[in-house]
């Protein structure tokens, strides 16, 4: 009996209790749906802004890492540049005749050792011998007038031309034959 007593004061509660002062159930809902669109805009938002920044990140490392590598290159580069007179240098004394055999034998073994190294690290010589005359890879230190060589040819070489990682070091000095 007490329940049906509880169960009239509630309903009684409330149709007549004055509920002025709450909003009703549906303004309510739609508060709280306006507030989760704007939440869910806001989220939507903060994911967009997080991709974008792990995308500029992953730019940025990987022009971080160009640039490193890039300047690894033109270290090496100039480095290399910095050698090549000491192996022209080895190339002239082994042009040279010498009594002392074993004195040359040294010299020859330290500048093919010289050579490889610098191979390894990239350094390719510029072929010359018997090959037209190309401007981006020769100099034309000397231009000869003669019938017994094709136009534009190299007759020979006076300083090797050296080409490093794919790129020009130093263009090779030669002699060129032209056409009377």
């Amino acid at each position: 009996m007490d329940t049906q007593n509880t169960d009239q004061n509630i309903a009684g509660a409330d149709a007549g209790d004055d509920l002025s002062g709450v909003e009703p159930l549906d303004g309510q809902l739609l508060g709280i749906a306006a507030e989760r669109d704007q939440l869910l805009a806001e989220k939507v938002d903060l994911q967009d802004r997080l991709l974008r920044q792990r995308a500029e990140f992953d730019n940025f490392r990987r022009r971080a890492e160009l640039q490193r590598s890039e300047y690894l290159q033109y270290a090496a580069m100039d480095l290399v540049r910095e050698i090549l007179p000491a192996l022209d240098d080895f190339e002239r004394a082994l042009k040279h005749e010498t009594a002392d055999q074993d004195y040359a034998k040294g010299v020859e073994l330290i500048y093919q050792r010289l050579a490889e190294i610098l191979k390894r690290m990239g350094l390719e010589p510029i072929e010359t011998g018997g090959r037209q005359f190309d401007p981006n890879l020769h100099q034309a230190v000397q231009r000869v007038e003669t019938e017994d060589a094709a136009d534009q040819s190299i007759l020979d070489e006076f300083q090797k031309g050296y080409n490093f990682r794919g790129k020009l070091l130093r263009p090779a000095m030669v002699k060129v034959a032209v056409k009377p």
